[in-house]
C-alpha cells in the first residue's frame, strides 16, 4: 500500500515539475485577465475603424458588409438550392423549408469533385464548371422545370456590393461560411445574432446597426457584418502578445505578416505551433533528453487533431506517447506530461484570444441596444470547436468572465455553411416577397403631383360653392362668415376677458393689450369640465361655465368690473353677427342637450342672468382657427390666413366682402371659417381614399362626415396607422402574424406616437421600445416597417393639407389681381408643432402648387385665448369708429 502511495506521490511531483518547467518556457503564452480585457478593447477600436469610411482602408479588421439584412423569423418556406464552394470538392443541395406546425428543414445533397486544372484555371472556367454541375444536379433531382432561388456559400473573403451577384443562374444570395453558421443557428434560435467559426480558419460575423456602417447607404435596420477578424494584429496591434514561436510560424507560412490573429487561434496553425515549441524545447535540452527526430523537423507533422487527441481527459497521456513515438521520438513519462501541457497552453491561448474578440462583439451588441444586460446566442462551427475536448468549455468560461452583463448561449451549428446559404436565400426570398406586399400598401398613400393639383382644384371649386347663396346648402366646405371684419392694426388697447371652450378643459383669461404690436399680457386659470356636465343639459353646462368665470373674477379681484368679453367656442357655428353663433353640432365628445340649433351667446347671457352676480359685455364669439389668425395678425400685418393642424383640421382666411353672397355688403373684407374638414363628404376624394380610411370612417362617431379631416388631422392619423398594421399582421408581414389584444384596441396608436417614431433622432431600438409600450413585441425589421407606415400616412396628411392651403392662397392672389402674392399663414396645432416632418412637407407642397405665392408661416402662441381678446378689441375699435362716423 505504501508503495502505491509512493508511486502516486512521485507521479504527482513529476507532473508538477513538468508543468512548472513548461510554464516557465511558455510564460509569454499565458494571458492574464487584464491582458484579455486589453485585447478586447483593442479589438473594439479596430471594429470602429473598420466600420468608418475614412479609416476602413487602413483597418486590419475589414468589417465587410454582407447585405444580409435579416435573420430567420420562422415564417420562411419553400424550396431553395444551395451551393458550397470552398475546397477540393463542392456540394450542391436542395433545401426544403416548411413551417407546418413547427419549422423544418429537409436537405438532399450531392458532392462534385473540383479538378486541379479547374481550381488553378481562370474564374470563368471555375464558374462554368459549377454551373454544369448545378445543371446535372437539377436534372438528377427533376428540378429542371422549376426556377428556384439559389444561395452560394463562398468561403473566402469577399467585398460584396449587393446580395445577389448574377452568374446566369438565379442567384439570390452570396454567403460567407461564418454568415451561414449564424443563419443556420438563428433558424433554431431567434436570439442568435453572432456567428463564429473556429476551425481550419477563424472568423466571426454579427448583426450591426445600419446607422453605424459608413460603407453602406441607409440608416434603417441592421446588416450582418463579416468581421474577417483573422487579420486582427496585421498592423502591429498585437506585437506585445506575439511570441518567438508565432513569429517563426508566420515566417514559414504562405502569407507572412498576414492573418496574424488567425495564426494564434485556428486549426491550420495550432499543431504547427506545438511542433515549433517542442523542437525548441528539445534543442534546449528540456525534452526528449535533448534528442530530436528528423520527423519533428518536418513542417505540418503535428496537426490540430493530434493536439486534440493529446488533451483528451483520460486517454490523453497514452495518445501523447503514441503520437510522439510516431514522430520517431522516445518520450519518457515526464516528456509526455510536458508535451500534453504544451498543447494545453497553446489551445487555451487560442480559446482566450477568441473569447476576447467575441466579448468585444457582444459588448458592442449590448451597447447598440442600450441594454444593461444582453441575452443573446452565438452560433458556432469549426473542427477545433467540435473535436477539441476542452475547447468549448474554456471558451464559454472566459467569454462569460469578460462580459458578466451578457447572458450568452452557445449553439453548435449543424451543416452550417450549406444550410446557412439556403437560410439566407430563404430569408432574402421572404424579405423580397414581403417588401413587394408592403410597398403595394404604402403606394396607396403616395400622391402624385397630378393628384395634388386635382385636390387643389376641387378645394377651389368647393370654396366657391360655399360662398354662393345658391350652392351653399350643397357645399361640403361650409364657408361660414365670422363677422370678423378687421385685423389688428396695433392701436388696440385695454383689458379684456376671454373664454376658451374646446375640450375637457375650459380656460378663463384676462388679457391686457397696450398700443403697439407684441405688447400683450395674459393671466389665466384652467377649469375642468366633468363628463357628466359635457353630456348633461345645456343649462348645466352654461351654469358651470359661469361658475368658473365667477371663480376667476374673484381670484383676479375683478368682481365688480364690467369688461368686454370674447368667447372662443371651438365647435361648428353658423353666425349672423359677430356676437351671435348658432351651434350646428357638438363634436369632441360633447353631447349637452338643448344646445344644437341654439345661439350659444344667448345661452351664456341667460346663465349670467341666472347667477345675477356680475354683468359682462359679450362682444364676440370666436372659432379657435379665427383666434389663431388674429393672434398672428397682431404680430404680422401680412397674416390673412389661419390654419389649425392638430387634433382637428380647419382653416380660415380674410375674404373680399363682394365674394360673400351670404352676407349683405360689398365693401372691405370678412374672415371666413371654411370648416374644411367636411371637404370630400360628397365623394370627390374617393379616387385615393383607401380601405383603411373607410375602416376609420366607419368606426368613427360620425361616419361619412369630415372625410378630409379624417385624412389630415391628429385625431385620426394614428388610427389609420393601426388599421394598416392590423392588415399587414394578418398578411403575416408584421409581428410574426400575431395580432395582440392591444393592437385590436381602437385609439391605442395616438398621433404623438407617430411624431416620436418618425423622429430622425430616434434609433430603431427606441422605436421598438415605443411599440413594446403598446404591447407590440416587434423585431428590428418590424420597427422599420412601422416607421415607414407612419411616414406614409403623415406625409399624405401634410400633402393634402398643403394642397387645400394652396387653393386658398391662389384664390387670394387672383382676387387681388396680383401677379405675385406675399402672404403669411398663422398656424397652431400639435401636428404642425410636434411632428418632425409635417410642417416641412406641408410648406413644400404649398410652394410647389402655388409657385406665384410667397407664403410665410408664423407659429401661433396661445392662439385661441389671446385671439378672442384681440377680436374683441378690434370689434370695439370698429364699433367706436362706426359710431363716430
Amino acid at each position: 500500500m505504501f508503495a502505491v502511495h509512493l508511486v502516486a506521490f512521485y507521479f504527482t511531483k513529476l507532473k508538477e515539475d513538468q508543468i512548472k518547467k513548461v510554464d516557465r518556457f511558455l510564460y509569454h503564452m499565458r494571458l492574464s485577465d487584464e491582458t484579455l480585457l486589453d485585447v478586447m478593447a483593442r479589438f473594439q477600436a479596430e471594429m470602429e475603424r473598420g466600420l468608418a469610411k475614412d479609416t476602413n482602408p487602413t483597418a486590419s479588421v475589414k468589417m465587410l458588409p454582407t447585405f444580409v439584412r435579416a435573420i430567420p423569423d420562422g415564417s420562411e418556406k419553400g424550396e431553395f438550392l444551395s451551393l458550397d464552394l470552398g475546397g477540393s470538392k463542392f456540394r450542391v443541395l436542395k433545401v426544403q423549408v416548411s413551417e407546418e406546425g413547427k419549422p423544418q428543414v429537409q436537405m438532399e445533397s450531392q458532392f462534385y469533385p473540383t479538378p486541379n486544372e479547374i481550381i488553378r484555371g481562370n474564374g470563368s472556367e471555375l464558374f462554368e464548371y459549377v454551373a454544369d454541375c448545378l445543371a446535372d444536379f437539377m436534372k438528377t433531382k427533376d428540378l429542371k422545370h422549376k426556377k428556384l432561388p439559389l444561395g452560394l456559400t463562398f468561403s473566402f473573403p469577399c467585398r460584396q456590393t449587393k446580395l445577389e451577384e448574377d452568374m446566369d443562374v438565379d442567384v439570390l444570395a452570396l454567403v460567407n461560411d461564418t454568415v451561414g453558421t449564424m443563419m443556420t443557428c438563428a433558424y433554431d434560435d431567434p436570439y442568435c445574432e453572432v456567428g463564429v467559426i473556429i476551425g481550419t480558419g477563424t472568423n466571426a460575423c454579427y448583426m450591426e446597426d445600419m446607422s453605424n456602417i459608413d460603407l453602406v447607404e441607409g440608416d434603417e435596420g441592421r446588416m450582418c457584418i463579416n468581421t474577417e477578424w483573422g487579420a486582427f494584429g496585421d498592423d502591429g496591434a498585437l506585437e506585445d502578445i506575439r511570441t518567438e514561436f508565432d513569429r517563426e510560424l508566420d515566417l514559414g507560412s504562405l502569407n507572412p505578416g498576414k492573418q496574424l490573429f488567425e495564426k494564434m487561434i485556428s486549426g491550420l496553425y495550432l499543431g504547427e505551433l506545438v511542433r515549433i515549441i517542442l523542437l525548441k524545447m528539445a534543442k534546449a535540452g528540456l525534452l526528449f533528453g535533448g534528442e530530436k527526430s528528423s520527423t519533428l523537423h518536418i513542417k505540418g507533422k503535428i496537426e490540430t487533431r493530434h493536439v486534440a487527441a493529446m488533451e483528451r481527459y483520460k486517454e490523453g497521456l497514452a495518445n501523447t506517447r503514441e503520437i510522439l513515438v510516431d514522430l520517431g521520438l522516445e518520450p519518457s513519462e515526464a516528456d509526455c506530461i510536458a508535451v500534453q501541457h504544451v498543447c494545453t497552453i497553446v489551445s487555451f491561448r487560442s480559446a482566450n484570444l477568441c473569447a476576447a474578440a467575441l466579448a468585444a462583439i457582444l459588448t458592442r451588441l449590448r451597447e447598440n441596444k442600450k441594454l444593461a444586460r444582453l441575452r443573446t446566442t452565438v452560433g458556432v462551427d469549426g473542427t477545433v470547436y467540435k473535436i477539441h475536448p476542452q475547447y468549448p468549455k474554456r471558451l464559454h468560461k472566459v467569454v462569460r468572465k469578460l462580459v458578466p452583463n451578457c447572458d450568452v448561449r452557445f449553439l453548435l451549428s449543424e451543416s452550417g455553411s450549406t444550410k446557412g446559404a439556403a437560410m439566407v436565400t430563404a430569408v432574402a426570398s421572404r424579405v423580397q416577397a414581403q417588401r413587394k406586399q408592403i410597398d403595394e400598401v404604402l403606394a396607396l398613400f403616395q400622391l402624385t403631383r397630378e393628384q395634388l393639383v386635382d385636390v387643389q382644384g376641387k378645394m377651389r371649386v368647393e370654396l366657391e360653392y360655399g360662398l354662393k347663396r345658391k350652392t351653399h346648402p350643397l357645399a361640403t366646405v361650409k364657408m361660414l362668415p365670422t363677422y370678423v371684419c378687421g385685423m389688428p392694426d396695433g392701436t388696440e388697447k385695454g383689458k379684456f376677458l376671454a373664454l376658451d371652450l374646446g375640450g375637457t378643459n375650459f380656460r378663463v383669461l384676462l388679457v391686457k393689450i397696450r398700443s403697439g404690436r407684441r405688447s400683450v399680457r395674459m393671466y389665466n386659470k384652467i377649469f375642468a369640465i366633468p363628463l357628466e356636465i359635457m353630456q348633461g343639459t345645456g343649462e348645466e353646462l352654461f351654469d358651470h361655465i359661469v361658475q368658473c368665470i365667477a371663480d376667476f373674477l374673484d381670484y383676479m379681484g375683478l368682481k365688480g368690473v364690467q369688461l368686454p368679453l370674447g368667447f372662443t367656442f371651438s365647435f361648428p357655428c353658423r353666425q349672423t353677427s359677430i356676437d351671435k353663433g348658432t351651434l350646428i353640432e357638438w363634436t369632441k365628445g360633447f353631447k349637452a342637450t338643448d344646445c344644437e340649433g341654439e345661439d350659444v351667446v344667448d345661452m351664456l347671457r341667460e346663465a349670467i342672468k341666472r347667477r345675477n352676480e356680475f354683468e359682462l359685455d359679450i362682444v364676440a364669439i370666436v372659432n379657435d382657427t379665427v383666434g389663431t389668425l388674429m393672434t398672428c395678425g397682431h404680430e404680422d400685418p401680412n397674416c390673412e390666413i389661419g390654419l389649425i393642424a392638430g387634433t382637428g383640421s380647419n382653416m380660415c382666411y380674410m375674404e373680399e366682402m363682394r365674394n360673400i353672397e351670404l352676407v349683405e355688403g360689398d365693401e372691405g373684407k370678412m374672415c371666413i371659417n371654411t370648416e374644411w374638414g367636411g371637404f370630400g363628404d360628397n365623394g370627390c376624394l374617393d379616387d385615393f381614399r383607401t380601405q383603411y380610411d373607410a375602416e376609420v370612417d366607419e368606426g368613427s362617431l360620425n361616419p361619412g362626415k369630415q372625410r378630409y379631416e379624417k385624412m389630415t388631422s391628429g385625431m385620426y392619423l394614428g388610427e389609420i396607422v393601426r388599421q394598416i398594421l392590423i392588415d399587414l399582421t394578418k398578411q403575416g408581414l408584421l409581428f410574426r402574424g400575431q395580432i395582440s389584444e392591444r393592437l385590436r384596441t381602437r385609439g391605442i396608436f395616438e398621433t404623438k406616437f407617430l411624431s416620436q417614431i418618425e423622429s430622425d433622432r430616434l434609433a430603431l431600438l427606441q422605436v421598438r421600445r415605443i411599440l413594446q409600450q403598446l404591447g407590440l413585441d416587434s423585431t428590428c425589421e418590424d420597427s422599420i416597417v412601422v416607421k415607414e407606415v407612419c411616414g406614409a400616412v403623415s406625409r399624405r396628411a401634410a400633402q393634402l393639407c398643403g394642397a387645400g392651403l394652396a387653393a386658398i392662397v391662389e384664390k387670394r392672389r387672383e382676387d387681388q389681381g396680383l401677379e405675385h402674392l406675399k402672404i403669411t399663414v398663422g398656424v397652431d396645432g400639435t401636428l404642425y408643432k410636434l411632428h418632425p416632418h409635417f410642417s416641412r412637407i406641408l410648406q413644400e407642397t404649398v410652394k410647389e402648387l402655388a409657385p406665384r405665392c410667397d407664403v410665410a408661416f408664423l407659429l401661433s402662441e396661445d392662439g385661441s385665448g389671446k385671439g378672442a381678446a384681440l377680436i374683441t378689441a378690434v370689434a370695439k375699435r370698429l364699433q367706436h369708429a362706426w359710431k363716430e362716423n
